[in-house]
């Protein structure tokens, strides 16, 4: 699902109609773009994307012959229905940075002996196309109680070409005890009564 084909919409086209008609409607603006491009992607081929990529994932475009490498910047849905109701990407230029956010997976959840708490799962960064990120997976097998994982603990981030917009400091996660956890939560009600 790295390529995607889409048509340039009908300007008179209301987007509701589109959608009826089983087509999303979306555009692409920025890069080398003189200016935005309506365009409409199939439902089923939206639903796919929606579903496999996440906003500042990378793929391309063909559009009238013409690749265009693009990010998604944003993905709206009814939240509800779950109905696709605009997807807008961002054309890519190989020479200019662009902002994006890398997305953090957690493997091995169930192996944790402590209370989870994810406190950053988005990492926003600054980046020329060919060195965006779109996900980093952290394997959680292992890790103790009390550990602490901060955006500089991870290698990937340690990078020239990635210019990070958050602390190296900030915690992505942390391991607590359970019986702490559990009095905190008592302290707090109490406090709170």
């Amino acid at each position: 699902m790295d390529i995607i084909t889409v048509q340039k919409r009908d300007a008179a086209a209301k987007a509701k109609q589109l959608r009826r008609s089983g087509l999303i409607p979306a555009n692409i603006f920025g890069g080398t773009l003189p200016e935005s491009i309506s365009i409409q992607i199939d439902e089923a081929t939206a639903r796919k994307l929606v579903r496999l990529k996440r906003e500042g994932s990378k793929l391309r475009l063909t559009l009238d012959d013409q690749v265009i490498p693009v990010q998604i910047k944003e993905k709206t849905q009814d939240t509800l229905s779950q109905e696709i109701i605009h997807i807008s990407f961002q054309a890519l230029r190989a020479d200019q940075k662009v902002n994006s956010v890398i997305h953090i997976l957690l493997k091995n959840i169930d192996t944790v002996t402590g209370i989870l708490e994810r406190i950053m799962l988005e990492i926003p960064y600054a980046s020329l196309p060919a060195d965006m990120i779109d996900t980093i997976t952290i394997d959680l097998e292992g890790i103790r109680v009390g550990s602490v994982l901060t955006v500089g603990d991870i290698p990937e981030l340690q990078n020239e070409k990635i210019d990070l917009q958050v602390d190296g400091d900030s915690i992505i996660l942390r391991i607590n005890d359970k019986n702490r956890a559990a009095v905190q939560s008592q302290v707090q009600f109490q406090e709170e009564s």
